[in-house]
């Protein structure tokens, strides 16, 4: 476990307003202030209409040099400049032991404010500094971490909220950064699909769960410091894997049997997402991934869906659709009957796998047909009509984006053509062969996807030869097809009945 000693050498390094604030206070009687509110006037005299010298932000810890009438006279060592401030509009603190208590029971009452993190940040370093250090390795000193952490994720998710905000919004938003940087939080800014997000380092969450904290404060910080949001977009898949891996080993740290059920719930979804990507990713190394996508279904089965919010609905279809887009790691190979047609796979140019489709008088070096890909070809998934004039195979080519490739017969020859999950741009979704349907016409298909921030799910009623809807529906009962000759193969194992 971390020494007390240790986390306050540390957090005195990375504090900023130690060496700027605690070496310069000389009049220890007057001490320091931390400012409640946003735009507070630091004005040259102690009077309304005195000139205004600057604006300070909540948050922000300022030296007390002094008092005059309801005002303070303060020194600002940040902007280097002294002024008068009303004394309603900061909190004054002497960062003696004694006062630690009281500034911890005002952050854990912060901590269920939204719009208040940046001075909850303040008063959490102010309590650092007063706390001797034997109350900082107890379950105080992990209660003001884990609330650090959290201050910082809920700034950093507000400033990545995409809301619309007016310019004084922006304005008090930009600045409660500004304050949250000074005390050392680090905040990184990520692109993803056009759209920045603003992402917390974790340091205080990986202390959390560095120390003997509690199973809610663990899953709290597991689930802070695992977003996938704020992984790298341009890391190398080598890098990517490393990561990965350890997402996985910080969520299996959580005893989600400890959890309420509705915090519990969110653990297993994340950790069904990281399973299931870590499942592809070992396919892709060729490496066994059988336990990998057999640890994400079983993550995901565990979710009581009756401790589902309406937030948590949405996570919980995305996570059903990133497991089963890899879901055939985990499945057996299917057992078909002998065909006078087959599909094989083998390989093309480097990192390539080539599908070829061979018969009794067309083997793989003059096949009927032949489509090659960088995506991970999943054999076990090949299924044939009954009549021999289709094929279907599972083909992924991200960990969340699995497409399903049909190879038809036509009078003159053999034809290939890909369902995606959705005409969208590779993201989250699968399509996914569902059956059969007799006289080598149509076949069944699930497709689910999520564009624009919504799940969209599919049963679809397909022609083998266009690939094009004849019928569609939300559930498969609608159809009369589904209901008379879905695979049951495909039933028993799909996720997209759930």
């Amino acid at each position: 476990m971390t020494t007390a000693r240790s986390i306050v050498v540390h957090l005195i390094l990375r504090l900023a307003w130690f060496a700027a604030v605690a070496a310069p206070v000389t009049v220890v009687a007057a001490g320091n202030a931390i400012v409640l509110q946003d735009q507070t006037a630091l004005r040259a005299a102690p009077h309304e209409s005195a000139q205004q010298q600057a604006l300070l932000w909540q948050g922000e810890l300022v030296e007390v040099r002094g008092e005059r009438m309801d005002y303070l006279q303060i020194y600002d060592y940040r902007r280097e400049r002294g002024g008068f401030v009303r004394a309603s509009q900061v909190r004054r603190t002497s960062l003696a032991a004694a006062e630690a208590p009281e500034l911890l029971a005002v952050v854990r009452f912060l901590r269920a404010m939204p719009g208040a993190e940046a001075l909850g940040i303040g008063l959490v370093a102010a309590y650092l500094q007063a706390a001797p250090a034997e109350v900082l390795n107890s379950e105080e000193g992990v209660d003001a971490l884990d609330a650090l952490g959290t201050f910082a994720e809920r700034l950093a998710r507000r400033a990545s909220s995409g809301a619309v905000r007016t310019k004084a919004a922006d304005t008090a938003l930009s600045a409660q950064l500004e304050v949250a940087a000074h005390y050392g939080i680090t905040f990184t800014s990520i692109e993803r699909a056009g759209r920045m997000h603003v992402c917390y380092d974790g340091d205080a969450f990986r202390r959390v769960l560095g120390m003997r904290s509690e199973p809610e404060q663990r899953a709290r910080a597991a689930l802070a410091l695992t977003r996938r949001e704020c992984m790298d977009p341009d890391l190398r898949p080598s890098g990517r894997y490393a990561q990965d891996e350890w997402r996985a080993d910080v969520l299996d740290k959580v005893d989600v049997a400890r959890l309420p059920g509705y915090l519990g719930n969110r653990v297993l979804m994340r950790r069904a997402t990281v399973w299931s990507s870590l499942a592809y990713q070992r396919a892709r190394k060729e490496e066994p991934a059988e336990s990998a996508a057999g640890r994400a279904i079983e993550a995901l089965a565990a979710v009581n869906k009756s401790e589902l919010t309406g937030d948590d609905m949405r996570t919980y279809a995305d996570a059903a659709m990133r497991v089963n887009a890899s879901r055939w790691a985990a499945a057996p190979a299917l057992a078909l009957s002998a065909r006078s047609t087959a599909l094989v796979t083998a390989p093309g140019a480097p990192g390539e796998t080539c599908l070829l489709l061979v018969d009794a008088k067309h083997d793989a070096k003059n096949p009927l047909a032949k489509r090659c890909t960088y995506a991970i070809v999943w054999a076990n998934s090949i299924t044939q009509n009954r009549e021999g004039t289709a094929l279907a195979v599972a083909v992924q080519p991200t960990d969340t984006w699995r497409e399903m490739w049909v190879f038809h017969k036509t009078p003159d020859s053999w034809h290939v053509r890909v369902l995606p999950p959705a005409s969208t741009a590779p993201d989250v979704g699968y399509a996914e062969f569902a059956g059969w349907v007799p006289g080598g016409r149509q076949l069944l298909v699930a497709r689910e996807a999520s564009s624009d921030g919504k799940s969209l799910r599919a049963f679809e009623l397909l022609r083998i030869d266009t690939l094009a809807a004849e019928r569609r529906a939300s559930d498969p009962s609608a159809l009369a097809a589904f209901k008379s000759w879905q695979d049951p193969a495909w039933k028993r194992q799909t996720l997209s009945l759930r």
